[in-house]
């Protein structure tokens, strides 16, 4: 079972390849994905990401809601960094 958090762009740029690659930030946690899938999403857009590839873009309000939700459940804590407990498989 994967834990869907959503991240966000805060930085993008194309590969030599043809690759579009965004920085990503989860929850303070930093991880890089390819926007092949979405190659409109910009700096500042929240996505989902699953193997390596943004699948899936969340509204700003949406992320509020989904973080109260985890927050409330333990999985992040109140600054919204991922709870110590709860980074298995990061």
């Amino acid at each position: 079972m994967c834990l869907a958090i959503p991240g966000r762009i805060t930085d993008r740029w194309v590969e030599p390849d043809g690759a579009i690659v965004a920085e990503i930030d989860f929850a303070g946690e930093t991880r890089t994905a390819k926007l092949n899938f979405l190659p409109d999403l910009q700096v500042g857009d929240y996505v989902i990401v699953h193997a390596g590839f943004a699948l899936t873009r969340v509204p700003a309000d949406q992320v509020t809601q989904v973080m109260s939700a985890m927050q409330d459940a333990g999985v992040v804590d109140a600054d919204g960094a991922i709870a110590h407990d709860a980074r298995i498989g990061l």
